[in-house]
């Protein structure tokens, strides 16, 4: 499974600037506010030492890595449910997403015009959720229409959904995002249903200068990047890039910290194969059991599944082969109660 991440912010906070170095994807980032109005989607490869290793090792015909798709949609102002700026008619295209990414200016550059006239990353946040639960707050009260006429045929779910449906519009109408208002498994159900942007994993990024920038999270848990030097990492080839970083005193990327936290949001792990032919990585969410974890590559695995051979990717790469992993002991079979670990090599033994 791949999954896939909205980029929201104010105009000019870089957000096309971004997109264009996830994805290498040329996308036109004018300085001025409503340049992107088309939504940018563009598909990015995330980065996975592991299977370059494991494909060295295997000599592996090609490495295919897991893939997160960008949405990047027209940049939001304050009061845009009122139709400011080109309002949030945009919104709809992130609504399928698994999570969002807000992006904050911190950076400084008297060139690039702030839509609010300062640099204040607080009050970004503050406008963005509010026209979020704006945006939800249309999308309630457009349910509840329809449930009225619903509750007059007599509906039984009608009835079920009433009262959650006026739970939300009173949450959304204080200033509480939807995510705060779910209390039990089923409602959470009920609002997946009705596509709320505001019960969303939200991810926050600041954008900052680039000698501002470190491998840290900012005191409030934000990623932190720069723009900049990520549209510069861009254009490197992967060893120029590591180079530059090693020169800025990086670690990692920020396409690196931003995946990685996306992960952590969506409790995602990955699960890796190997062998001539391909070394691939499959993402899975955390609780994954090997069964359902054989179906990612193929359904009919799921069925048929028996059993899983199962070892560490640095145990593997350290014994340096399948066959001396074996005799060393350090592959096991895994039946189907086995949950799966990220980093997990695995071999699955499916029926005919």
């Amino acid at each position: 499974m791949s999954f896939s991440v909205g980029i929201v912010g104010l105009p000019n906070v870089g957000k096309s600037t971004l997109f264009k170095a996830l994805t290498k994807k040329q996308v036109d980032a004018s300085n001025y506010p409503f340049c992107t109005i088309d939504p940018n989607v563009g598909v990015v490869a995330v980065p996975d030492q592991r299977v370059d290793q494991l494909g060295v090792m295997s000599k592996s015909e090609k490495n295919i890595y897991t893939t997160v798709e960008f949405v990047d949609i027209a940049g939001l102002v304050r009061d845009a449910h009122k139709g400011e700026g080109l309002g949030n008619q945009f919104l709809s295209h992130i609504r399928e997403v698994d999570a969002i990414v807000h992006l904050m200016r911190n950076f400084s550059d008297p060139d690039v015009i702030h839509v609010e006239g300062k640099v204040n990353p607080a009050s970004d946040q503050e406008t963005i959720n509010l026209e979020l639960i704006f945006a939800d707050l249309q999308t309630v009260e457009k349910r509840i229409s329809k449930n009225k006429k619903d509750l007059h045929a007599n509906l039984k779910e009608a009835k079920a959904l009433e009262p959650f449906l006026e739970k939300l519009k009173n949450g959304l109408e204080s200033g509480q995002l939807g995510s705060q208002l779910i209390s039990s498994p089923e409602e959470k159900i009920l609002a997946k249903e009705l596509n709320l942007l505001t019960i969303k994993p939200m991810i926050y990024v600041l954008n900052v200068d680039e000698d501002k920038i470190s491998d840290d999270f900012s005191p409030e848990g934000y990623v932190q990047i720069s723009a900049k030097i990520e549209s510069e990492l861009a254009e490197l080839s992967s060893q120029e890039a590591k180079q530059y970083l090693a020169e800025l005193g990086l670690k990692t990327s920020g396409l690196d910290k931003l995946i990685q936290k996306a992960y952590a949001t969506l409790g995602l792990i990955t699960f890796l194969t190997t062998g001539p032919k391909e070394s691939r990585a499959w993402t899975i969410t955390l609780g994954t059991k090997a069964p359902q974890a054989a179906g990612v590559i193929h359904t009919d695995f799921e069925k048929k599944f028996i059993k899983a051979e199962v070892v560490n990717w640095q145990d593997l790469l350290n014994a340096g082969s399948e066959a001396t992993a074996k005799e060393k002991g350090l592959i096991r079979l895994e039946g189907k109660d086995y949950i799966m670990q990220d980093g997990d090599t695995v071999v699955f033994k499916v029926g005919g």
